[in-house]
């Protein structure tokens, strides 16, 4: 087990409780609140993440080149 925590956010839906379900095991998880998960509940949940910022980072980059393209 892992403690863990995810962080609330600004808007509605980063105050809102999280679902991850492995393996047939559901689990819902409270942001702001620091937890023990399996590591394969965090292992889900920073896999998320990076590819949440990943989306980020490209949508951004498309936007930049769409800009300098007129």
């Amino acid at each position: 087990m892992i403690r863990f925590k995810i962080p609330t956010g600004r808007s509605d839906i980063d105050k809102q409780d999280v679902f991850v379900a492995v393996n047939g095991k559901s689990y819902l998880i409270k942001r702001g609140e620091a937890m023990e998960l399996p590591k394969s509940v965090v292992e889900v949940l920073e896999n998320s993440e990076a590819q949440n910022a990943y989306a980020l980072e490209y949508m951004e980059k498309v936007k930049n080149q769409e800009i300098k393209q007129g």
